[in-house]
């Protein structure tokens, strides 16, 4: 027991002392936790702790990341994206696995080495370019977008990786090779003894294959909601809790007794949830599991690193990763050039998907015990790919400071750079700033509207309406666009942690700005009226009193009257909001929030019984003249 909450303890305090640094300098929270393992790996060594089997356990965060990825797909946005699936995500693995292969068969290894040594540094790390695209707020852009189909394809691909993989045999390494030595890393393989399909005749394992999947399905639908209803009776979080991971656990259990990809498997289910009324509350439990297993896996790889191989080989490593990234960047801005992507959005794209992936590890370890790979070839490789994990957070910073700020300074120069008389700037042109941007324009004011879709900017562009491309998260661009000068900022921003980021920067930095903000939910309100915002705009809460006022109606009430007891309900609830405002505390759950749930239930009993007899009063006085 005292050795296990040691090796807790060391893993806790690296990662709190470790990624704060990185995070305040810039470097982001992944690099930190790499760095953290790295500065752990000799007091691990000394400790003799086995940095391998605690990764097998870490690699479940990336099954998490998927399923709450998933979560945020409804499966008409999935069909949208077939074509980036199948062309460019395709495209990708083929193009960079032949490109891999050649230059393997070049340096005189056997064609079944070199297209293995293709097929797994066509990968790229699904856990480190999701939580950086997230972090960064990049994940909704045109870039993001491409980069997570790029990546649903290399996750789908591993599957027939595995099946392929042993067909390369060469008998002269089939001797005494079992594994990699100390870098056997077996986790998520698929590889595990348990199975429902082995020695099964492959039309039969294909029919085992398609009814799990069809379960995970069938269950995802219908079975959901029955479970959080009868779990919901006893009233206890940690219950809730429990029920989250007993869905992903089982999920990725079923997945693996198929042989298919526990990650793919609970992306499928988070997609096939994501019009399920329970989603928020599967994400809220599940996300801080993933944070701490992502946090973890990712030291464990700037730990695990083999120093004294390194050391042996630097030269040899560090050209194999130059040439990897290099050959991965130029593959991924052809194809995404090919594809419709432009300046920073294809260099993000080419940037953030140039290193190997997690799956590399397995890959690795499978292609030894299948005798594909020397062991000794399999170890450097382990090298190449860790380094080039450990390299990927750079190449972000690379963008974000170098390449993202000169195509925006491109994009103002194509377009005149940002207008002089404008005094209003709106931050998102979908579908609410689209319309708020059209109606002041037809009031005669003249609005800076920018925005990180390039798609959306073209076709707007073909209407004649000129927007500009940036992230109105970054304080260069405000400035840029004259945010000092401005009389007003209208923030209508789709990710609700974006909204809130840029209206407590324009709050603490512009107090003379007016800030027009959109709320995604009740509880935004909040957030964004403790950062100082008081003009808060909930986004379905006006098409909701007009439902309202058309339900009135239709029971037969007059629409001035209909209009009456709306305008009731809605003084009643924006009183309501203003006052427990001063109650709610930020990222306190509000089940937890006992001072703000007091607030409520006083607030309720003291106010609502007035609201409601005189909007009765009103009902029956309509009911009466309607008789008469």
């Amino acid at each position: 027991m005292t050795d296990l909450l040691l090796i807790a303890y060391i893993f806790l305090i690296a990662g709190i002392i470790a990624v704060p640094i990185a995070t305040k300098l810039g470097l982001g929270s992944v690099l930190g936790y790499l760095l953290a393992g790295i500065a752990i790996s000799p007091l691990l060594t000394t400790l003799n702790v086995d940095v391998i089997a605690i990764q097998h356990f870490a690699e479940f965060g990336v099954v998490m990341m998927l399923f709450i990825v998933g979560l945020e797909l409804e499966p008409k946005t999935l069909w949208s994206m077939r074509k980036q699936l199948i062309g460019l995500g395709g495209g990708q693995v083929l193009l960079t696995s032949a490109a891999f292969t050649a230059l393997a068969m070049m340096l005189d290894h056997p064609w079944q080495t070199a297209l293995t040594i293709g097929l797994i540094l066509s990968l790229s790390s699904t856990a480190i370019v999701l939580q950086t695209l997230s972090e960064r707020g990049l994940l909704k852009s045109d870039g993001g977008q491409a980069s997570f189909s790029v990546l649903l394809t290399q996750d789908i691909a591993v599957i027939p990786m595995l099946a392929f993989i042993p067909l390369l045999a060469l008998p002269e390494l089939a001797t005494g090779i079992t594994s990699t030595s100390n870098n056997s890393h077996t986790g998520l393989s698929l590889v595990a003894g348990l199975s429902l399909v082995a020695g099964l005749e492959s039309w039969q394992a294909a029919l085992v294959t398609l009814g799990m999947i069809a379960l995970v399905v069938f269950g995802g639908s219908h079975l959901t909601a029955p479970l959080f209803r009868f779990v919901a009776q006893a009233r206890l979080r940690e219950l809730f809790t429990a029920t989250a991971l007993f869905f992903v656990i089982g999920i990725a259990l079923m997945m693996s007794l198929v042989g298919l990809s526990p990650a793919l498997g609970t992306f499928l289910a988070g997609v096939v949830l994501a019009n399920s009324p329970y989603k928020h509350e599967l994400e809220s439990n599940i996300d801080p599991f993933k944070g701490l297993l992502l946090g973890l896996f990712f030291i464990t790889v700037g730990a695990s690193i083999n120093f004294q191989l390194l050391t042996d080989n630097l030269a040899t490593i560090v050209l194999l990763t130059a040439i990897l990234i290099l050959t991965k960047t130029a593959a991924l801005l052809i194809l995404g050039r090919l594809f419709g992507l432009k300046g920073a959005a294809l260099w993000l794209l080419a940037l953030g998907l140039a290193q190997a992936g997690e799956f590399g590890f397995v890959l690795l370890s499978y292609s030894v015990g299948n005798h594909v790979l020397p062991s000794a070839l399999a170890d450097q490789l382990l090298l190449v790919v860790t380094l080039s994990m450990l390299l990927s957070p750079v190449l972000y910073i690379v963008y974000q400071r170098f390449i993202a700020p000169r195509y925006i300074g491109e994009q103002a120069h194509r377009e005149e750079t940002f207008p002089e008389d404008s005094h209003v700037i709106i931050a998102g042109s979908g579908r609410v700033g689209g319309v708020v941007d059209l109606i002041l324009k037809a009031g005669g004011f003249n609005t800076t509207v920018i925005d990180y879709n390039y798609k959306q900017l073209d076709r707007l562009e073909r209407v004649g309406i000129r927007n500009f491309f940036g992230d109105a998260t970054r304080p260069d661009l405000l400035s840029a666009a004259g945010i000092d000068n401005a009389k007003l900022l209208v923030v209508t921003l789709d990710d609700a942690e974006q909204i809130t980021k840029l209206v407590r920067y324009a709050m603490q930095n512009y107090p003379h700005l007016h800030v027009v903000a959109r709320a995604v939910d009740r509880h935004h309100v909040y957030d964004l009226w403790a950062y100082g915002c008081r003009d808060i705009i909930r986004e379905t809460y006006d098409s909701s009193l007009r439902m309202g006022r058309s339900a009135f109606e239709a029971l037969g009430i007059e629409q001035q009257k209909a209009q009456e007891l709306v305008n009731i309900f809605s003084e009643f609830d924006k009183e309501m909001l203003r006052l427990a405002a001063d109650a709610y505390e930020i990222g306190v759950p509000f089940e937890e929030n006992h001072a703000y749930i007091d607030c409520i239930s006083k607030l309720l009993n003291e106010k609502e019984p007035e609201i409601k007899q005189r909007m009765r009063d009103i009902c029956e006085q309509a009911a009466s003249s309607s008789k008469q």
